[in-house]
C-alpha cells in the first residue's frame, strides 16, 4: 500500500461514529435503517459514514430487494492493520516517501538544535549513575 492508501484507511478509522459502525458490523450485517435506529442519527449521515468506509474497502454492501445490507470486510481490516505493522518494521531510511524526514532526523541526531535531546542524555546518565 502507498502512504495515500494508509491515509484513506486511517481517515476512515479516525472518526468515533465510523468506529461504532465497524463494531456493530462485527455482530453481522446491518442495513442503514437499523444503524439509524441504533446510533440515533439520520439516514443521510449514516450513508455518508458508510460511503467513507466503503471507499476504504472496510465494508461492502449487498442489495436485497429495496434494502442494502452492509458487511464488515474483516479480511481487509486485518490485512490493513497487519500491513501497517509490517510497514513500520521497515527502516525509515528504506521508505522513499520519508527520505527527507529521515535525513533531517539524522542531521538532528548528529547536531542537536533542540534542548530535549541533550537533557535526555543527561537524564539517562543520572539514572545509570
Amino acid at each position: 500500500m502507498t502512504l495515500k492508501d494508509w491515509e484513506k484507511v486511517f481517515k476512515a478509522l479516525g472518526q468515533h461514529l465510523r468506529l461504532r459502525i465497524i463494531a456493530l458490523l462485527t455482530e453481522g450485517e446491518l442495513c442503514v435503517c437499523e444503524l439509524e435506529e441504533i446510533l440515533g442519527i439520520t439516514q443521510p449521515a449514516i450513508s455518508q459514514h458508510l460511503r467513507v468506509l466503503k471507499e476504504a474497502d472496510l465494508v461492502w454492501e449487498e442489495k436485497v430487494s429495496q434494502w442494502v445490507f452492509y458487511h464488515l470486510n474483516k479480511e481487509k481490516l486485518a490485512a490493513v492493520l497487519q500491513g501497517w505493522l509490517d510497514y513500520l518494521d521497515v527502516p525509515l531510511a528504506d521508505k522513499k516517501e520519508f527520505r527527507v524526514d529521515y535525513e533531517k532526523l539524522q542531521q538532528l541526531l548528529e547536531n542537536p538544535k533542540v534542548a530535549c535531546r541533550s537533557f535526555r542524555k543527561m537524564s539517562s546518565k543520572e539514572m545509570d549513575g
